[in-house]
């Protein structure tokens, strides 16, 4: 994985950024997992039953947002996985209509083991169908779902207890349902382990990291808004949970850039308009995929009326939307708008594990120079706890 970074920043900060990640790391949990025994989870993977043909992620936020991201990326095919990720009861019905659950089965993840949205779901799937077998169940060690699982003798699999959910894809979380689809697991820790290694080593994607983020505090008061623009419809869900990360880790204290996730090139024709003649407030990184998988290309052919077209043919598809990305990307520059891009190598899975880390690392970074707790998440807990409150008078 490549980062080129299109402004100037000096690093005031990088031996004081190294330590602070360097001591953070005894205690927040997401920066050791590249290097975890994932013995356990392969041996489960090579034991699953193979009758199953669908695998159901019944959770919400951290619980899901990073498998989706890599399961959409990389499109595995062993099975299908199938994301019960609200309670939208139209969604939920379609979802579950003409499922088999003798050849379907659910993970029910929930770090807390109370996520209303995944009890409920699964309260209403256990209705359904009680048979132990057909659930795993992912969560906290001390959890009260840990406890509901032991009682029927479900399988089950723990969140590091210093792992925060929207850190905890590489964690069970993410690494059994994926490599229960056919996601090689251990290519996508060796992905994450190499940007952890390189930051560690201090090495050119050290520097790169440590001048963004460095960007990002200094101009915190005048650009506020942060937007990804990934030139791959596989990236979209990607987006998602870097939305996730980045809002709930870094808005805090009046505190926080706000993000926005666009796909290249549809966007171009609508959001680009906002970000070329809008206000200067935003900061956009690219990210293109170097060697697209695929081999279509424009057809070398003439077409009455659009010979102006015909500066397109025989453009393999894949260089065209790299083109297009690089134009964009050159547009915003010259308009002096603040511009990086990522280049990852492939859709395999290393380059999904280096983007996942190498987000999460930065979005450590920037929350230590905020000052700020960047890993919990008391506004959301606000609204959860009226809700509870709420549910408890109506019943």
């Amino acid at each position: 994985m490549q980062n080129r970074l299109y402004f100037n920043s000096h690093i005031d900060s990088a031996d004081y950024l190294y330590s602070q990640v360097v001591e953070e790391q005894k205690s927040i949990g997401y920066y050791q997992l590249p290097k975890q025994n994932i013995e356990p989870i392969l041996e489960f993977i090579q034991n699953f039953n193979r009758e199953i043909e669908n695998i159901f992620i019944v959770g919400i936020g951290g619980s899901s947002l990073g498998t989706e991201a890599i399961y959409n990326f990389l499109k595995p095919k062993r099975r299908k996985i199938l994301f019960l990720d609200t309670t939208d009861p139209i969604y939920i019905e379609e979802t579950l209509k003409g499922i088999d659950f003798k050849k379907s089965h659910f993970f029910i993840i929930s770090k807390s083991g109370s996520t209303v949205e995944t009890i409920a779901i699964f309260k209403y799937l256990y209705s359904i169908n009680s048979d132990k077998s057909l659930y795993t169940f992912i969560t906290d060690r001390d959890s009260k779902l840990n406890i509901f699982a032991e009682s029927i003798g479900s399988k089950l699999f723990y969140i590091p207890s210093n792992v925060g959910g929207r850190f905890s894809v590489l964690s069970a979380v993410g690494l059994v349902p994926l490599g229960v689809v056919g996601v090689n697991i251990k290519a996508l820790l060796d992905g994450a382990e190499s940007i952890y290694r390189g930051f560690i080593n201090r090495d050119d994607i050290f520097y790169k990291l440590i001048e963004k983020a460095e960007f990002y505090f200094k101009n915190r008061d005048k650009i506020t808004i942060n937007g990804l623009f990934a030139y791959s419809n596989s990236l979209n869900s990607f987006i998602k949970w870097y939305i996730q990360l980045w809002a709930e880790s870094l808005g805090k204290e009046l505190n926080g850039l706000t993000p926005i996730g666009l796909i290249g090139s549809k966007d171009q024709h609508s959001f680009l308009q906002l970000i070329v003649e809008g206000r200067r407030d935003k900061s956009i990184t690219f990210i293109k995929i170097e060697n697209i998988p695929s081999q279509i290309a424009v057809p070398d052919i003439n077409l009455k009326f659009l010979d102006n077209s015909d500066i397109l043919n025989g453009i393999p598809f894949k260089d065209l939307i790299n083109l297009q990305a690089d134009s964009t990307r050159d547009a915003l520059i010259n308009r002096g708008i603040a511009v990086d891009e990522i280049l990852i190598d492939t859709i395999d899975e290393v380059s999904i594990g280096e983007l996942i880390f190498y987000f999460e690392l930065l979005t450590s970074l920037v929350g230590i120079l905020l000052n700020i707790n960047t890993y919990n998440q008391n506004g959301v807990e606000e609204g959860k706890q009226i809700l509870r409150d709420r549910l408890r008078r109506l019943s």
